[in-house]
């Protein structure tokens, strides 16, 4: 069978097994399901811009879900090793 990496930052990561925790799946089944989700709607333009825009975005940022996306810089005074837990993520 094919196999597919995706390598998460450890904020990214934590909010994927949050949620498979939550729904008592494991993190692969979330991730399969984001997958199924998009390749449903993958002929869109707007979606296939969106892939390679956050192919682009992703080299420097974290996104929206991710744990530390909306916490403070170490210039204001918190350790990236304190990830706030992101509004977006349950």
């Amino acid at each position: 069978m094919p196999v597919i990496k995706i390598h998460l930052e450890h904020a990214e990561n934590d909010a994927v097994v949050r949620l498979a925790d939550l729904l008592r799946v494991k993190p692969e089944d979330v991730a399969f399901a984001a997958l199924n989700r998009l390749m449903l709607v993958a002929r869109e333009r707007t979606v296939q811009n969106d892939i390679v825009l956050t192919l682009r975005w992703r080299q420097d940022n974290l996104p929206l879900w991710s744990d530390s996306a909306g916490s403070v810089h170490n210039y204001e005074g918190m350790s990236p090793a304190e990830p706030e837990k992101s509004k977006y993520s349950v």
